[in-house]
């Protein structure tokens, strides 16, 4: 099932599976922004991340001592969310723990993603609320997929991503088994922009964990219009494209995958959140497209 959102601007569709976007059109020029999950290139359009973003070691958390599976972004992007209050500009989707979210991520939790409108911009939210009796760890992040270019005649390399400052892009290497090798990179911007090219991401994401920006932009240098994302309360932000692919992602993270050779228990974790009990975390971006 799905739901539409609608106003003068835009318009959004969101699925239940996933609480995900599947579309984002601009209305006034009647863009679809949103890359539409092509099965054989990338099946996702803006999949939600928790209980852990990136991947684990051994693909499992650690938990008081016992190992619990736990895929590469965890299990929220494949669970059926509920639709709980729908308006045409607002929708808020949750998803509660079961015995099946237990066998991978032993907590008690209501997980509530709200969907808002608010001119050109979406307002996303997230809530998680701890209702079990004992601390709850959890990372959270956002992965939405543009497509590149938004206009016919256009290249790939038409396209860059601007940042709010200037400066070079401090990057967090990824091995070939999805987890951070420890080693570094680092990408000049020019005029705060990063080109996108068909090789950047030949050797995985850009994991930037020590940006100072908190907006950026997806433009054209053949046309005005322009995704925009604000994301405050994320301290990281990951960049991704399957190589050579018409898309690409923009990733608001608040944490990260693992170290290779480096287990540690959930608590430990990289930009790991502690949520005691009876208590709730929220957190939220904007996505704006002009």
């Amino acid at each position: 099932m799905k739901q539409v959102l609608k106003n003068e601007h835009i318009r959004l569709v969101i699925n239940h599976q996933g609480a995900e976007m599947t579309s984002l059109i601009n209305l006034a020029t009647q863009t679809e922004h949103l890359w539409q999950g092509d099965p054989a290139i990338w099946p996702w359009h803006a999949p939600n991340l928790f209980p852990v973003v990136g991947g684990q070691t051994n693909d499992q958390i650690i938990v008081d001592g016992q190992a619990y599976p736990m895929k590469r972004h965890g299990f929220a992007r494949n669970s059926e969310f509920i639709n709980t209050e729908c308006t045409p500009t607002y929708a808020s989707f949750e998803l509660r723990s079961s015995p099946e979210t237990k066998a991978m991520y032993p907590y008690d939790f209501i997980f509530d993603i709200i969907y808002e409108l608010d001119g050109p911009d979406v307002i996303i939210e997230y809530k998680i609320r701890n209702t079990s009796d004992t601390n709850m760890y959890l990372s959270l992040g956002a992965h939405p997929a543009f497509n590149v270019p938004f206009a016919p005649g256009e290249d790939y390399t038409d396209y860059y991503i601007e940042f709010e400052r200037d400066g070079s892009l401090e990057t967090s290497l990824l091995g070939s088994d999805g987890l951070l090798s420890g080693e570094k990179g680092r990408i000049h911007l020019e005029e705060r922009q990063l080109n996108l090219t068909p090789d950047l991401f030949n050797n995985d994401a850009l994991v930037l964990l020590s940006l100072k920006s908190r907006k950026v932009s997806l433009c054209s240098r053949k046309n005005d219009h322009r995704v925009t994302l604000e994301f405050g309360m994320f301290p990281y932000l990951g960049i991704w494209a399957k190589p050579g692919a018409p898309f690409v992602c923009i990733e608001p993270w608040l944490g990260v995958a693992d170290t290779a050779n480096r287990p540690v228990p959930i608590d430990g974790k990289q930009g790991i959140h502690r949520v005691t009990p009876k208590t709730s975390f929220i957190a939220h971006y904007y996505l704006g497209v002009v």
